[in-house]
């Protein structure tokens, strides 16, 4: 054998195994065009499957405007007013106050959204095929949805606790419906309100109408708490801008109507919310003077029945100029003190003692009480009568002013409160547009091909880096030690004739005989020639090449039917063995029998009892000069024994003499030991491995394998190379270089 090829350069470094190309990546996903191709095909498949099982949805919205100030409370004067002040009402927080259970519960109960109705004969295929599935539709009569046969329509459904987000199951019967969850089963009439007891508690329901056929029906009825949460993560509620006061309301589902009813709802329960915050504090006032004003008017009444009485009795006084002032400035003081008790008691309504409003008010009204208790000093002096007709003259004044200012409010505030409304106003209500916001079929299906498409590319890298088949010759050199000999180039009609099963010859040279590859097994000719001894072993005259390759389907009897023929053009006798007796197929390159050939031969050869018969019955001249082959023969029991006992070398010897080039074709390495029997007589072994299908590791292995045997693998040969632009090795291929007529 020879051994120049050890000669060969090796891995430069590691650092450049692991270097990675960027190219080979890329090349590496468009080889795998048909992974992609298929994913992305799968993909759209699956986009446009999901597109039409999903309901379409729909969305409504809404517009309030949130003014700044309240009013109220300053109807009754800026006094008043400015002690107890204006809340300024945010956007951000009646957005969250919408949201709340205080607004959505009385929507809940006026629609009846707490029941739920589904039907359970819809199946997945159903939803694909009907693209569109009905949904329910809740009203404050109450709640329905269609079917094929017919419709169902619930005006009442309450359970006890137990029984809260547990389906139901309603049909109808001859005499009315049948409800049921699995344990227990109720019946009742149409139209009329039930109560049931079950195991966990009371049902009532009122059915109104049900689908024929016995359609079953499921009901459920939902906890608030779950209710509220579904309605939440379908609203959308927020300020539009920045500090402008306007909330958008927007929300979504899977019927136009439904949703338009729904929001408007909402809308309508907010504003009634609303305006009843804002007369809330004109109520308390107005009800604080209610219980005030009877008892001012008594308190009035009886003073000015006693200065009257004092008066009738006593005559007519003539005060000095001093008890007038005193007087004068006394009724000022007491109206003063009544004013501001007015005003703590209206403050002490919304606030506590410790209010600073409220401590203003008390150090104000201690002032005034010590300059009143002076005063009442003063006119202590004055003469008994006069004493007595200041006093009552001035709490007959005080409370006719108290009752009047205080009747003079009262008033006011009944026609403030007839006229008052939120600081909340509708803009815009809900409407039912009818446009679907979802799917977005288009948009679906491009994304769902570029994601399948993806998935490809990525299953195609992971292939091509997990699998690593054979590309490179150079990176085979380097990976091996071994020089490829030869790339044999696929040949486009060759592969064409290769899909009819009934074709019978397959040679290159009666095929495709212009073809680069045909040229490139003339060049591995070539090869062989000068790199061959000029004897066989032992100064025998046959030179043996053995062709083998790492597994099946490589390619090995298409290279040595091939090699064999161009080699016969050189007016050699050559002599062709199908050494593959398991699975060999080499006579159908020569369409031949594969029987009688070299099991039988080996048979006959390893009996003592038989007498071996002549050669000539297992060698079987072809149809080209030159060339006579040895067929595999039928399947032995154990073909690498009838190699190795011995019989083989004697075969090899009484044939040398008779060919100038004898060309084995052996099993595959990793599949059967024969390969390493018979190298033993060859004076050149190839290695065949197969373009983008042979995996590097294995042709690896395998050529250890036979180095571990102490055989020398003298070349390979890369066969059935296609070259393209997703090719980074394309350039390995050979020109024609002949007659193209």
């Amino acid at each position: 054998m020879n051994t120049d090829s050890r000669n060969l350069s090796k891995p430069s470094s590691k650092q450049e195994d692991d270097d990675i190309d960027l190219m080979a990546l890329l090349f590496a996903i468009l080889r795998g065009w048909k992974i992609i191709v298929f994913f992305a095909v799968l993909g759209l498949v699956i986009g446009i499957l999901y597109s039409r099982y999903i309901n379409p949805t729909f969305k409504s919205d809404a517009l309030i405007q949130i003014e700044q100030n309240s009013q109220g409370i300053s109807a009754l004067g800026s006094d008043i007013s400015d002690l107890i002040g204006s809340e300024a009402s945010k956007a951000q927080t009646e957005a969250e106050l919408i949201r709340s259970r205080m607004i959505l519960e009385p929507v809940v109960n006026l629609l009846h959204l707490r029941i739920r109705l589904s039907d359970p004969t819809i199946g997945y295929l159903d939803r694909i095929k009907n693209n569109v599935t009905s949904t329910q539709i809740n009203t404050p009569e109450g709640v329905a949805i269609e079917t094929e046969n017919g419709q169902a329509y619930i005006s009442q459904f309450n359970v006890s606790q137990a029984y809260l987000d547990k389906s139901f199951t309603l049909t109808r019967s001859a005499t009315g419906f049948i409800l049921s969850n699995g344990f227990d089963e109720f019946k009742g009439q149409f139209n009329q309100p039930h109560q049931f007891s079950g195991s966990n508690g009371q049902i009532q329901i009122t059915v109104a109408d049900l689908p024929v056929n016995a359609h079953p029906i499921s009901i459920t009825k939902q906890s608030l708490q779950n209710t509220t949460n579904a309605i939440n993560s379908a609203l959308t509620v927020t300020e539009k801008g920045q500090q402008t006061g306007i909330i958008q309301l927007s929300m979504t589902g899977l019927r136009q109507q439904q949703v338009t009813l729904v929001l408007r709802h909402i809308v309508l329960s907010y504003i009634d919310q609303n305006q009843s915050r804002g007369s809330q504090e004109t109520t308390k006032t107005i009800q604080f003077m209610e219980t005030q004003i009877p008892t001012l008017k008594k308190k009035l009444e009886d003073s000015e029945r006693t200065f009257n009485k004092f008066r009738e009795k006593s005559g007519t006084i003539d005060v000095g100029q001093e008890a007038g002032i005193l007087l004068t400035e006394n009724s000022q003081i007491d109206a003063q003190l009544n004013e501001l008790k007015l005003k703590k008691a209206d403050l002490t309504t919304y606030y506590t003692e410790d209010h600073p409003l409220v401590i203003q008010i008390n150090e104000q009204l201690a002032v005034l009480n010590a300059r009143k208790n002076e005063i009442d000093n003063t006119i202590a002096g004055l003469p008994e009568v006069q004493r007595e007709f200041l006093q009552l003259s001035e709490d007959t004044a005080i409370n006719r002013e108290i009752y009047l200012t205080l009747l003079k409010n009262y008033e006011q505030l009944k026609i403030v409160k007839a006229g008052q409304i939120g600081f909340a106003r509708i803009i815009d209500l809900p409407i039912s547009t009818f446009n679907t916001i979802a799917p977005k079929k288009l948009q679906i299906w491009v994304l769902a091909t570029l994601l399948g498409a993806m998935l490809g590319a990525i299953l195609a890298l992971i292939k091509s880096l997990l699998r690593n088949v054979v590309k490179d010759p150079e990176r085979l050199e380097a990976k091996t030690g071994i020089p490829v000999l030869a790339t044999i180039p696929r040949s486009p009609l060759l592969t064409r004739l290769g899909k009819n099963k009934n074709a019978s010859n397959r040679l290159l040279a009666y095929v495709d005989n212009n073809s680069l590859s045909y040229e490139a097994v003339k060049s591995l000719r070539t090869s062989l020639m000068f790199g061959m001894p000029k004897e066989g072993k032992a100064g025998q005259r046959a030179r043996v090449i053995l062709i083998t390759g790492e597994s099946p389907g490589v390619g090995k009897s298409f290279i040595s039917a091939n090699l064999t023929e161009v080699f016969a053009q050189l007016n050699k006798k050559l002599l062709v063995i199908d050494a593959d007796m398991r699975m060999g197929e080499l006579h159908k390159m020569f369409s031949m029998d594969k029987n009688n050939g070299l099991a039988e031969c080996l048979l006959q050869r390893s009996d003592a009892t038989q007498t071996s018969s002549e050669l000539s019955s297992f060698i079987h001249p072809t149809t080209i000069d030159n060339i006579d082959f040895m067929p595999r023969g039928q399947h032995p029991r154990n073909p690498a024994s009838l190699l190795a006992n011995g019989s083989f070398d004697h075969l090899m010897t009484e044939l040398n003499p008779h060919y100038d080039y004898i060309i084995i074709d052996s099993p595959p390495i990793l599949a059967a030991s024969d390969a390493m029997i018979l190298a033993q007589h060859a004076d050149k072994v190839l290695m065949v491995t197969r373009y983008d299908d042979s995996i590097e590791g294995q042709l690896v292995y395998a050529v250890n394998q036979m180095n571990k045997a102490n055989i020398q693998v003298d070349g390979i040969i890369l066969n059935d190379v296609q070259q393209g632009i997703m090719s980074k090795y394309s350039y390995h291929y050979s020109y024609a270089y002949g007659n193209n007529n």
